[in-house]
């Protein structure tokens, strides 16, 4: 069946960068990974149904919505032979509080083996949003992520509870990125 390795860290924090950096290092070892993201999984089901224009709005979705494309998105990426990585969030913020990126149903279609949290200082995620014309991102100051990312820390225990998988942290700090990629790919080895 392979690995399924569920990659998160707020916006801005630059998993995605991270992960695209280890999986070239791994492809030059023959180690490979499918690298899925779950926002657009969900997205794709959004958009056929004309409920988003746009990945950012699926967040102001009401829950009941957002729930039924978290199940559609973890049931196709459960299909996936090979090993995983599916990068998404482990919360999402919405106009009414966090919604759990991964809920119970969605862990039990998806039977992670690990969730990797990408962190670095909320200093430099804030100021990587506002450098970032690509995404329209809710402003928040320095306390709301660094709480959004303790928070995370939380959701990523109580997820572990549920799947029995094992947690593990990557930093991503600014002028450091080679390190976290290394990192990153000793994670995924």
């Amino acid at each position: 069946m392979g690995k399924r390795i569920v990659i998160t860290g707020v916006p801005g924090v630059g998993k995605t960068t991270v992960v695209n950096g280890a999986l070239e290092q791994l492809k030059g070892e023959g180690i490979e990974y499918r690298s899925l993201n779950f926002g657009t999984f969900m997205f794709e089901v959004a958009e056929a149904e004309g409920m988003v224009k746009d990945r950012d709005g699926m967040r102001k979705l009401d829950r009941d919505q957002q729930k039924r494309l978290q199940k559609a998105a973890a049931q196709k990426m459960a299909q996936i032979p090979g090993n995983v990585i599916i990068d998404t969030h482990c919360t999402v913020k919405t106009p009414k509080g966090f919604l759990a990126g991964l809920p119970e149903w969605v862990l039990r279609e998806l039977q992670p083996d690990m969730v990797v949290l990408v962190e670095t200082d909320e200093d430099q995620i804030l100021s990587r949003r506002l450098n970032d014309p690509t995404r329209t991102r809710d402003m928040e100051g320095s306390r709301e992520i660094a709480f959004h990312q303790e928070f995370n820390r939380s959701m990523a225990a109580a997820y572990a509870m549920v799947s029995g998988c094992t947690i593990s942290v990557v930093k991503n700090q600014d002028h450091l990125l080679e390190q976290a990629v290394a990192r990153m790919a000793d994670v995924l080895r």
